[in-house]
């Protein structure tokens, strides 16, 4: 019997989803026709960063030190990380993980950044829900202002709500189009919605494929002070980057923490499985009758609503990846990164030095992004006769043994009715994940690029 629920509006699946859940078929044809499968699709950390045997040992070590520390050479003494590991905690989690994050993530941008004003979350999802949730809390009409593509798990989020509406803003290759970004705002205010923030991945872009430049930030910036809205950026890949110290363009937060709700996941610079995140704003918000209180406070609420304890055994292993193997704080992440990024700079290489080597009598009929950061290339076919729907994808998989992401899928409403042909011409191809590491990495990938070069030559009329 189907339960009456007539206020429920069906929300479409996301396209990462939908791939997911056609991938076992199409690799039975796949491998039904002899092929073998080339994975450029997966936005995956790959395997060979998040082997969890190191940081397993240095967490135990850890936790080690710090029963000798708080036990006080007391071996019957309960130590405090240990009851706190397994009692209820404060929503805010307990006070040394965030110390020690804001210590070391604030050197690394040039924040003086305050514990308290960090909010755990269950990585950089659950600050996307959280800030939404605060939005969407008082019923009235809701505009959220988001990049033209956009994060899948944004849209996802966002559509949820049936009082809420995406107004999305052009990419061209140094960020969001200026005229467009503040026409949708105010195009969003004169339709009778609050605007309630500007959601963007300004690094390493998820899907787009290119971070945004320095200048292009601070005229973002600039625009969201005047208009008076939040930029909510989210940054799971700001230790995934290719660029020079001296070129990386500086966060929102490190620009102004007071016009930005930071959103950072430990899923890249740590391991995923945890789930580890923080807010971290210095903002404050216009209420009712004009009173203005903390944006964290606010937001803290929420999450009292939605996760009321923290996971405090996670925030404390977390707070072993900041700390040397000498137990003393780091002074920076960044050495951190520098392992990973030797596994994602030769991955990133490989892709686009076969995709130059591969198609290089095709550049006037294709064209593909360089990343600066992120996991992410998107290429473009510059023919109409091209349409890269499901069956384009079904095809890849089926007669190339080749998976990736269609583009279509990330761009908001509004965005296919500017352009109904909008991601119908372009693919993410992902270098971040393989199945296998090591020499076997570099050949998998390898192959995956020479095969989906040899699939665009095929498909190419």
């Amino acid at each position: 019997m189907a339960i009456d629920a007539p206020e429920i509006i069906r929300q479409p699946v996301s396209v990462t989803r939908k791939m997911s859940a056609s991938l076992p078929e199409l690799r039975a044809i796949a491998q039904a026709n002899g092929l073998t499968i080339h994975h450029l699709g997966a936005g995956y950390p790959n395997p060979e960063v998040t082997d969890p045997r190191g940081f397993i040992a240095h967490e135990q070590a850890f936790f080690e030190h710090l029963r000798e520390r708080q036990g006080l050479n007391d071996p019957e003494a309960l130590p405090e990380f240990l009851r706190e590991s397994y009692n209820y905690t404060d929503t805010l989690g307990p006070a040394s993980p965030r110390e020690a994050f804001a210590a070391v993530y604030g050197a690394d941008w040039g924040v003086d950044m305050a514990p308290e004003l960090l909010l755990p979350t269950v990585g950089a999802t659950g600050g996307i829900s959280l800030v939404c949730s605060l939005f969407e809390r008082p019923g009235t009409p809701v505009a959220y202002i988001t990049d033209a593509p956009t994060y899948a798990g944004f849209l996802a989020r966002a559509t949820l709500c049936q009082h809420a509406r995406i107004y999305s803003v052009d990419l061209d290759d140094e960020g969001p189009d200026l005229g467009q970004f503040r026409a949708a705002i105010e195009q969003a205010r004169a339709d009778g919605y609050r605007v309630g923030c500007y959601y963007t991945i300004p690094d390493g872009h998820n899907p787009a494929g290119f971070s945004f430049s320095g200048p292009r930030r601070e005229a973002i910036l600039e625009i969201a002070r005047e208009e008076g809205i939040l930029i909510v950026e989210d940054a799971p890949y700001v230790y995934i980057s290719y660029a020079a110290a001296e070129d990386r363009p500086a966060p929102f937060f490190a620009m102004d923490p007071s016009q930005t709700v930071h959103l950072f996941t430990g899923s890249k610079i740590g391991l995923p499985g945890p789930r580890i995140g923080f807010i971290y704003t210095e903002a404050e918000l216009a209420i009712r009758d004009g009173e203005k209180v903390a944006l964290l406070d606010l937001l803290l609420t929420e999450a009292a609503a939605d996760v009321l304890f923290q996971n405090p055994q996670a925030l404390w292993s977390f707070e072993s990846l900041l700390v040397d193997e000498n137990f003393e704080r780091r002074e920076s992440l960044w050495p951190v990164a520098e392992k990973k990024l030797d596994v994602y700079r030769e991955n990133r290489r490989i892709l686009l030095d076969g995709l130059d080597a591969e198609l290089v009598a095709y550049r006037d009929r294709v064209s593909w992004t360089v990343p600066e950061a992120g996991f992410f290339s998107v290429f473009t076919f510059h023919d109409d006769s091209i349409v890269t729907d499901d069956d384009f994808i079904a095809k890849l998989v089926a007669e190339h043994g080749v998976v990736v992401i269609p583009m279509y899928g990330f761009y908001p409403a509004d965005a296919l009715e500017r352009n109904p042909r909008a991601g119908l011409d372009q693919l993410r191809l992902s270098f971040g994940f393989t199945e296998r590491t090591g020499d076997e990495r570099v050949k998998d990938l390898t192959e995956a690029v020479e095969a989906f070069g040899r699939a665009i030559e095929a498909i190419l009329p």
